[in-house]
């Protein structure tokens, strides 16, 4: 088969058996390299849908793909969802009886499997080795490679045997390695062990633009929890926790609260986490609270937000586990609530590691730069872009430092204050020092070291110490300061520092508030909802597995009535249309002529994707005269997605004024409807009021 024909093979399986139209940014490119025979590697965020950059090979090339994976919980994950897809494929691990095992490696043999998932350390059994000898093997794909690099945040040494078991390997499959975490370190490391060239790299970036990204500082984490929960009924989510003893506080708390909530540790034993994990994986519960022993291999497509009750150690760490938010590209939330405590929580955690110097000082230096995330001004998920070598410019815009209330205020007067005392102090001594000093404490420790005769000695005695470290904090996660050594970090000046003390650049310092807001479930959304709960539990398998929330949002927001309509929401190919297309058209017949009025049927149209921001453009065209039917037609987008638009900009203080569009007469009886019946959902006021006025009335008079 030519390289035309396998990638048109490849396009058609995408429909056929994913359901969906187009690869996302990155997908085709890897594919075709693969397909092409080119050794390639993948870096692609959490939920970026590397998965598919094998899968789709596999069931195009002749033999068969062999997935190296970590986890065994991952393995079966995988091999789940492709069986429910009709796709031949197995796993071979521990948990498989010998018997077990016989079987599937006779029908490897027999060329019926396509896709094998192992551990690296099963790579070194003589008798496995034996088995890949016999069979064609076209692919190897290494998941999860950053576990290779000794750079890596989850370094495993059974990954290092993988470059060298290649090398032995009779035949010559092509290798693909993919990650999500790869810092420019990683990365280089994964070439030199795979020989994989530069221009070998496909890197789609690591910005995950549907999840906002928030830090909360100072505050009480319990209550703050108590509020967040409330605000987010019925949503899925997970809270992590560092230590066995808080994820069981947590759980204890907020099950006495009546929350739908488990607990996942490494204390428990294997049955209890396991029906932790399926009850939160098959929607039984709503919240799970776990260490990080618990995700790597989840791959729940529709948790809404995800919560670090404790600073993670590493910023690869803390992307990998806030990334499990949203991997259905549906908007979600991360929130990491920060205190000094667990800075210092985790320093000893490193200072107590059995880890060499080297690793040691490496593991100080990342736990550094996670703390500096904590303190930055800048733009969050920038920050993030930054750490793993994307130097963009571009802001997130909705992070709780980009979206703040208060402005910037000039401390370039007090940064220098603090610059002049490190400087002063010729850089001998940590933040507390220097606090103490600038703050003028009457600490013996000073006046011992005779620091009280440091001419910025009290210059900022109206601040508490414990400002003046926090400001410290900012202007190290600014790169004004750098701290160096490891258990009590001293801190140095940094090039743009002198600059500061020379009056060639200012400090800026912002206040950050955030709120919570609690967003509305459509009725539609939670009908097909409820529907695929059902199946899943007939069936045993995960909701995800079914339909994610985002094929379910589109469903509820397009309404398609038949199989021809349905076959063009994405995420539903042709198996999942046989098995379940009916029972989901015979839920969305119910609201034909509820909301066929507001939602017409509208296929979606290729090559139109929703920009960043265009909610601002709908509303300038909106103000220049046009109607939204024109809008919809003009910018291919449904009518319900243009009032979303305007309702967007009129809460980011755009002028539209959107009642006018409503009678008086209807939007008095809207007010009153929304009196009476709460305005927490839509559909109980639209079933108080006449019939003339529709969901869009509400929502111009309410402004949700």
């Amino acid at each position: 088969m030519d390289r035309n024909n396998r990638l048109q093979l490849a396009q058609e399986k995408l429909k056929s058996i994913y359901g969906y139209d187009s690869f996302r940014e990155g997908q085709r490119t890897i594919i075709e390299q693969i397909l092409n025979g080119t050794d390639t590697i993948g870096i692609m965020p959490t939920g970026g849908g590397k998965s598919l950059c094998y899968q789709i090979p596999a069931l195009v090339l002749p033999g068969v793909t062999l997935v190296v994976s970590p986890l065994i919980s991952l393995m079966k994950d995988q091999v789940d969802a492709l069986t429910e897809l009709n796709v031949p494929a197995t796993y071979l691990n521990s948990t498989l009886s010998a018997s077990e095992e016989r079987q599937r490696q006779n029908r490897i043999e027999e060329g019926y499997y396509k896709l094998i998932y192992v551990a690296p350390e099963r790579l070194d059994q003589y008798q496995f080795q034996q088995l890949l000898s016999r069979i064609n093997l076209s692919l190897i794909a290494i998941d999860e490679a950053h576990c290779m690099s000794q750079w890596g945040h989850d370094f495993r040494p059974s990954y290092l045997t993988i470059a060298t078991w290649l090398e032995h390997l009779s035949q010559n499959p092509t290798i693909l390695a993919l990650t999500a975490t790869a810092t420019p370190e990683v990365c280089k490391d994964l070439q030199n062990f795979l020989h994989i060239n530069e221009r070998q790299v496909i890197s789609t970036g690591f910005e995950r633009t549907n999840l906002t990204f928030k830090v909360k500082k100072g505050i009480n984490k319990k209550k703050f929890i108590d509020s967040y929960i409330t605000s987010k009924k019925k949503e899925s989510g997970i809270i992590y926790a560092s230590t066995r003893k808080e994820v069981e506080q947590i759980f204890q708390h907020l099950s006495e609260s009546g929350v739908s909530v488990v607990a996942y540790h490494g204390g428990m034993n294997e049955q209890e986490r396991s029906l932790s994990q399926e009850a939160f994986i098959h929607d039984k519960v709503d919240l799970i609270i776990a260490t990080n022993a618990f995700g790597m291999g989840i791959d729940k497509s529709n948790v809404r937000f995800v919560i670090h009750y404790n600073l993670p150690r590493t910023v690869e760490a803390y992307y990998q586990e806030a990334g499990r938010a949203g991997r259905d590209g549906e908007p979600s939330e991360c929130v990491l609530l920060f205190s000094l405590q667990d800075v210092r929580t985790q320093a000893f955690l490193i200072e107590q590691s059995d880890r060499n110097a080297i690793r040691q000082e490496m593991e100080y230096k990342k736990l550094q730069q996670m703390t500096a995330f904590c303190h930055t001004e800048r733009c969050l998920q920038q920050y993030i872009l930054h750490y793993f070598g994307d130097d963009t410019n571009k802001t997130c815009g909705k992070c709780s430092n980009c979206v703040h209330t208060g402005e910037k205020v000039n401390k370039t007067r007090e940064a220098q204050m603090v610059f002049s005392t490190v400087k002063r102090t010729r850089e001998r001594f940590g933040k507390t020092i220097i606090s103490q000093i600038l703050v003028g404490s009457a600490n013996q420790k000073l006046k011992q070291l005779q620091l009280t005769d440091v001419t910025t000695y009290g210059l900022l005695k109206t601040w508490s110490q414990k400002d003046v470290a926090e400001f410290i904090d900012i202007l190290m996660a600014e790169d004004y300061l750098a701290p160096m050594g490891t258990t009590y970090p001293t801190i140095q000046l940094t090039e743009k520092a002198v600059q500061v003390l020379m009056g060639e650049q200012e400090v800026f310092v912002t206040e950050t508030v955030t709120t919570v807001q609690r967003e509305e479930n459509d009725d539609v959304f939670e009908a097909l909802r409820e529907l695929r709960k059902e199946i899943s539990t007939e069936s045993r398998i995960p909701p995800y597995m079914i339909f994610s929330d985002k094929t379910l949002k589109e469903m509820s927001s397009l309404i398609p009535l038949t199989q021809e309509e349905l076959s063009t929401v994405s995420g539903v190919g042709e198996q999942k249309l046989e098995k379940y297309g009916q029972a989901f058209l015979e839920v969305l017949k119910q609201y034909k002529d509820k909301q066929r009025s507001v939602i017409e049927f509208e296929p979606p149209r290729k090559g139109k994707r929703t920009k960043k921001g265009q909610f601002l453009e709908t509303a300038t065209l909106f103000q220049k005269g046009e109607s939204i039917s024109n809008l919809a037609e003009t910018l291919s987008l449904s009518e319900q997605t243009i009032v979303k638009h305007l309702l967007k900009a009129q809460q980011e203080g755009v002028e539209l004024n959107l009642q006018q569009y409503v009678k008086e007469e209807d939007r008095e009886m809207i007010i009153q409807a929304a009196d009476e019946v709460g305005t927490e959902f839509l559909k109980p006021i639209k079933e108080v009021l006449p019939e003339h006025i529709t969901y869009q009335d509400i929502r111009f008079t309410l402004g949700k």
